[in-house]
């Protein structure tokens, strides 16, 4: 069905069935989940991500500052999108923060080889890469926009008795007590 200026619903010429709707060019920023990360310089961290993540660029809205409004980058099959600062909005980057509480996390083929290419593009590490108790080869680095990402590849399944034997012998803590097991 289409519908007429006077907006009344009318079949599509010689088919009997809706025409398909055409979807929209910002429908990829719509999954389920899309981190939106506040930059102080989003058009520089768009091109550090390209670099860094092999990220593809899906749009950019600059403003009449050139700030941008809005941008959106796909990494690793997920939407990331971005803004500049607007501190009169409340719109802060880890940089004005002094840090994040946040971690964006990437699983991938090869740990090490995105890893180097982040360091390569100038990225801080934070944490090397090593193998884990957990079952990944994981590690951590800072983007130079104050966002934190920990890129993993998962090398093996471990069940949570294991992954809790493996915290205690190194010191740690699972999180439980004999009162909430």
């Amino acid at each position: 069905m289409t519908r007429t200026a006077t907006n009344a619903p009318t079949k599509a010429a010689g088919s009997g069935r809706k025409p398909k709707a055409e979807k929209p060019a910002n429908a990829a920023a719509r999954a389920p989940l899309s981190p939106h990360l506040t930059c102080r310089g989003a058009a520089d961290a768009i091109a550090f991500y390209k670099k860094a993540f092999d990220a593809k660029e899906l749009m950019r809205l600059p403003g009449p500052d050139g700030k941008l409004v809005h941008g959106a980058v796909a990494i690793n099959g997920t939407t990331v999108m971005l803004t500049d600062e607007w501190p009169d909005h409340g719109a802060l980057s880890p940089l004005s923060l002094k840090g994040t509480p946040v971690t964006l996390h990437l699983n991938v083929d090869d740990v090490d080889a995105w890893f180097e290419r982040a360091v390569k593009a100038g990225a801080t590490v934070r944490m090397p890469v090593a193998d884990m108790f957990w079952g990944d080869r994981y590690g951590v680095v800072t983007d130079p926009f104050g966002h934190s990402w920990s890129i993993a590849t998962h090398k093996h399944d471990v069940s949570p008795a294991e992954i809790e034997a493996a915290m205690k012998a190194a010191g740690g803590s699972a999180g439980r007590s004999d009162s909430n097991a």
